[in-house]
């Protein structure tokens, strides 16, 4: 086994198991993934540490916990079209990539052009990768059975509420703060319908923050 092979079965054995991560294809999939092949080559000696890794401003791959217990609170089935929005390199698309039919990869460029790349060298075959903007989704593939987005958010922008089918779900780390709870919410009517999950934190992600209103 592997230095990373090995230190891969502890984050599981460590940071998910422990967490109340309980659902098989999640941790299978955890267990698969080399997260080292997704994160910046400066930082990969740290892939898997329990902390989100900067990717640059107000950006992270989600530490492995909070995605993990995402997944596991979305519970992505085997046939279902998964949209993951800032995917980063693509770590979380190919985790979500061994749980569901196909995943929609969103990322601005550059990122998005080195994640292509990443998942081509893994040879992940059912990511496509969209490079656009993360506030505007995905619209040609949609509309998703589940949506994830990777980092905080003070508000949903709405088309990714429109590109949710009916019944849907969409997982969001909502901040507060420095504090967040991730919230997994349900596609009813034109709206959604959202439970607390568990807490967690992330930088919001740029275009995902409170309309501001100012006063004269």
């Amino acid at each position: 086994m592997s230095d990373f092979a090995a230190r891969r079965v502890m984050m599981v054995d460590n940071q998910i198991r422990p967490s109340d991560v309980t659902k098989y294809p999640v941790i299978a999939a955890m267990l698969a993934v080399p997260r080292e092949a997704y994160v910046p080559s400066d930082r990969r000696e740290a892939a898997y540490m329990g902390e989100n890794l900067p990717l640059g401003p107000r950006r992270v791959v989600l530490d492995p916990r909070t995605l993990a217990k995402m997944l596991d609170a979305l519970n992505v089935q085997a046939d279902e079209l998964v949209l993951d929005v800032g995917a980063g390199l693509g770590y979380s698309a190919a985790v979500i990539a061994r749980m569901a039919e196909a995943v929609v990869a969103l990322e601005e460029e550059p990122l998005a052009a080195e994640m292509q790349a990443a998942l081509g060298e893994q040879r992940v075959d059912n990511v496509a990768v969209v490079a656009g903007a993360l506030t505007d989704g995905a619209a040609r593939h949609a509309p998703y059975d589940v949506i994830c987005v990777e980092g905080g958010v003070e508000e949903v922008p709405e088309a990714l509420v429109t590109q949710l089918k009916p019944g849907g779900r969409i997982g969001c780390l909502f901040m507060q703060g420095e504090l967040g709870v991730v919230r997994i919410g349900t596609k009813s009517g034109d709206g959604i319908v959202w439970r607390d999950a568990f807490n967690a934190a992330a930088p919001v992600l740029p275009g995902f923050g409170r309309k501001r209103q100012f006063a004269l």
